[in-house]
């Protein structure tokens, strides 16, 4: 194959959704993350002889919930199968999943591939099937420890067709599930938990064959940046290898982030290689059109759904929206501060500005922010009362963020109300004039454009002088009359 040849990507992904149930998906052992090692395994997780897996029905209804979110077909019977494979972290010999009939088939995600186009990604089934444990190869001299608390964990199997042609696409199907599955309160997304990991399935082909390349399967990548980066070291070297004269090996591959690159795991298996069969000790599920409709019900407003009415609703920017609706907790502390104060737009700007600074500058979630959205509208509403101007806020809000108190209290104790009185206004506008001469004639003899701007320079002095606490519209207009005269 020439150098001059042009190639296309071919992605298709594998997502892993660790379903939000308190037990796990065969045995009442819990799920809960970060427990002492085996210390979350009972018989049934261990696989001793005559113990029997029970299905968990939460398992069942959260993936019926998800197949509907994405308009897919829900057959009224699936079936779980054992898939056979040895590996030390697999007490059983063989992996409790869904083959031939899956609990979900043939649904669909819509995604941005820009400003202005969209791309439907099928998604070709969504299946239960139950965790394995972890292998620690790090803290154990020449030695392997197996940590079992996570065997049996229930999994929701997300496989997409190769409908995706670079990372960038993708890592958007990939934060479409990620933001769904948390908006179906099914699965809680963190990633550094591995509760929502991937498998990258990548292939090269000539773009203008029709014939798929051979793929290499990039394992449990956990991060959006890491897919977005490993997806493209490994295009770049099938691209080098078959360019070179060589070929690509299908073959299951791990991604280094330390190195960026992939390196090989081992050869890929087969569907045949593991040998499904039913599982004999599990009855198959049953899904009624009744069980399906309350389900149903029971789907929330999806973040499609409440992006579009930002923006038809609240005239907010599709900007502004996507930022919004990325995943639940900030749509409902969005919608908590509007609901206080019926100004989306300032609300979107507090929220996506200074508010998401110090929970990145201070690595913490939405949910332990030190400012509540009540805290928020309540002091955005400070704003709109001409109680404190919006650079006033800005101490403001630094001071919830520390503890200080709400807003009115901080405002009192602070003595950061805002100067509203026309006369103290004008008093300090007056000397402000008075002070700075030469600018006063530069303004006289200026045009309507350079005006504007020196305009600008005596809202600062003012403002300067006033320690902020003017109101700046006041300022404006008695600076422009002032001045004008």
């Amino acid at each position: 194959m020439n150098k001059n040849t042009e190639w296309q990507t071919i992605i298709g992904l594998e997502i892993h959704a660790q379903l939000a149930t308190k037990s796990k998906i065969f045995s009442g052992s819990s799920t809960k993350y970060g427990a002492a090692p085996n210390t979350q395994a009972n018989a049934v997780d261990l696989g001793l002889p005559g113990v029997l897996p029970v299905i968990n029905e939460q398992a069942i209804f959260m993936a019926v919930k998800f197949g509907l979110a994405i308009g897919a077909e829900i057959p009224k019977k699936s079936i779980f199968a054992r898939k056979n494979y040895f590996y030390p972290d697999l007490p059983k010999g063989y992996q409790i999943s869904q083959f031939e009939l899956p609990i979900v088939s043939n649904g669909q995600i819509e995604i941005d591939i820009d400003e202005n186009n969209k791309k439907i990604i099928r998604i070709t089934r969504a299946h239960l099937e139950e965790d394995a444990g972890k292998s620690n190869h790090d803290d154990f001299l020449n030695n392997t420890g197996v940590d079992l608390n996570r065997a049996g964990n229930p999994l929701l199997e997300i496989v997409s067709e190769p409908d995706m042609n670079n990372a960038k696409e993708a890592v958007n199907y990939l934060k479409k599930i990620h933001s769904l599955v948390q908006y179906l309160k099914i699965c809680d997304g963190n990633m550094q938990e591995g509760s929502f990991r991937c498998d990258a399935n990548v292939s090269i082909k000539p773009i203008d064959k029709e014939e798929l390349g051979i793929r290499a399967e990039i394992k449990n990548l956990n991060s959006f940046k890491f897919i977005e980066a490993a997806i493209n070291y490994e295009v770049d070297r099938q691209i080098e290898l078959i360019e070179s004269g060589k070929k690509v090996v299908q073959e299951t591959r791990l991604y280094d982030p330390n190195k960026n690159e992939t390196r090989s795991m081992r050869s890929k298996e087969e569907a045949n290689d593991y040998r499904y069969f039913p599982d004999p000790d599990l009855l198959p599920i049953l899904i009624t059109d009744e069980t399906k409709k309350k389900i149903k019900e029971e789907i929330p407003e999806l973040p499609d759904i409440k992006r579009k009415r930002y923006i038809s609703e609240l005239d907010l920017s599709k900007y502004d929206s996507n930022n919004l609706t990325i995943n639940p907790d900030i749509a409902n502390y969005f919608e908590e501060t509007f609901r206080i104060t019926k100004e989306a737009k300032m609300c979107a700007n507090w929220i996506m500005g200074d508010l998401s600074a110090s929970l990145n500058k201070n690595n913490i979630n939405l949910k332990d922010s030190p400012v509540s959205a009540k805290m928020l509208g309540e002091m955005i509403n400070l704003i709109k009362n001409n109680t404190i101007s919006g650079k006033i806020a800005k101490v403001v809000f630094e001071a919830m963020w520390n503890g200080d108190g709400n807003a009115k209290e901080i405002i009192e104790n602070k003595n950061l109300q805002q100067v509203t009185d026309s006369k103290e206004i004008e008093k300090i506008v007056t000397e402000t004039i008075t002070e700075n001469k030469p600018q006063v004639e530069q303004y006289k003899n200026s045009s309507d454009e350079k005006k504007q701007k020196l305009i600008g320079f005596f809202v600062g002095k003012v403002m300067k002088k006033s320690k902020g606490k003017a109101n700046p519209s006041q300022v404006n207009e008695l600076l422009r009359k002032k001045l004008d005269n």
